[in-house]
């Protein structure tokens, strides 16, 4: 698989002319766009892009992502990209931005609480007409600038643009969780429904702890956007909704006296019982020891 260390690579194998900046570039298409062939690759950048294809697909991580969906969507240095015979539906953009372009400025922190570049892309942002615009507008300004003499301001201005369409992004999957309400219950409820087969059939102490990773993996989301998702829904990220059951668990366990601590510490699947008092210390207030006492009087 090809990794690609600079963008003036990635244009060549593109067939389209150098970046005008070699660790920056925004590439615009219309309906005649196409990505003839099929190109597996990893690489340094992050990439934002509006796309709708007409036809052909992209693989982002192990999700493929069909022509009948448009969206605007986000991946980050080191994953798993790959296009297949793309043509474009409407016009779209891609921006591409280096790792290193982004070292030193306030969104090289800032980019990491973006959780949508961990998103699979069956999981894209889809805008509203009326969002679109405000996408549109923001990378327009990024290309007038790309394309402008590149001066001392130029980078400090384009990055402003990305930051905006970052926390535009942000403000509009609120949305999108909002508006697909009825999907966010009904993952809330099934998460909820794979918690209880762990207990009920033993998986804690065969298996140990649920993760946020593989109870995505069997909702078929990434555990990014069911974590996000069940905060909107619920008001409680994935592992916080893990920490709950196997705290109510414990509770529940706890007024078997037959037991001790470590004993049910194991059984929920904990490798630790040390850690399994904290945690349930942190979220009763008290040590399980003192929450038994309290059961028994």
């Amino acid at each position: 698989m090809k990794h690609f260390h600079n963008l003036s690579e990635l244009h060549d194998v593109l067939g389209i002319a150098p970046p005008e900046h070699p660790l920056f570039s925004v590439l615009q298409g219309d309906e005649q766009s196409t990505c003839g062939s099929e190109l597996e690759f990893t690489s340094d950048f992050y990439f934002i892009g509006l796309r709708k294809m007409r036809s052909g697909s992209m693989l982002y991580g192990k999700t493929k992502y069909d022509h009948d969906r448009g969206s605007l969507a986000f991946f980050k240095p080191n994953q798993h990209v790959s296009f297949n015979n793309i043509k474009l539906q409407e016009r779209g953009f891609v921006i591409y931005i280096h790792q290193d372009y982004i070292t030193g400025t306030s969104l090289f922190n800032d980019i990491s609480k973006y959780s949508f570049f961990d998103y699979e892309i069956n999981e894209a942002l889809h805008l509203t007409p009326a969002e679109e615009i405000i996408i549109w507008e923001l990378y327009n300004r990024i290309e007038a600038e790309y394309n402008n003499n590149i001066d001392e301001f130029s980078k400090t201005i384009m990055l402003s643009h990305v930051d905006s369409i970052l926390k535009y992004s942000d403000r509009f999957y609120r949305r999108q969780f909002i508006n697909r309400k009825e999907i966010s219950g009904a993952t809330a409820t099934k998460f909820t429904a794979l918690l209880q087969q762990y207990s009920t059939e033993d998986m804690l102490y065969e298996n140990g702890m649920p993760n946020v990773q593989s109870m995505a993996e069997q909702l078929h989301l990434s555990a990014r956007y069911l974590s996000d998702l069940l905060k909107q829904e619920t008001g409680k990220t994935a592992i916080e909704l893990i920490h709950i059951f196997l705290i109510s668990q414990a509770k529940n366990m706890l007024s078997d006296k037959e037991k001790n601590i470590a004993e049910i510490a194991y059984t929920l699947g904990f490798d630790n019982p040390t850690y399994f008092s904290r945690l349930f210390k942190r979220e009763v207030g008290i040590p399980p020891n003192k929450f038994r006492k309290q059961l028994m009087n």
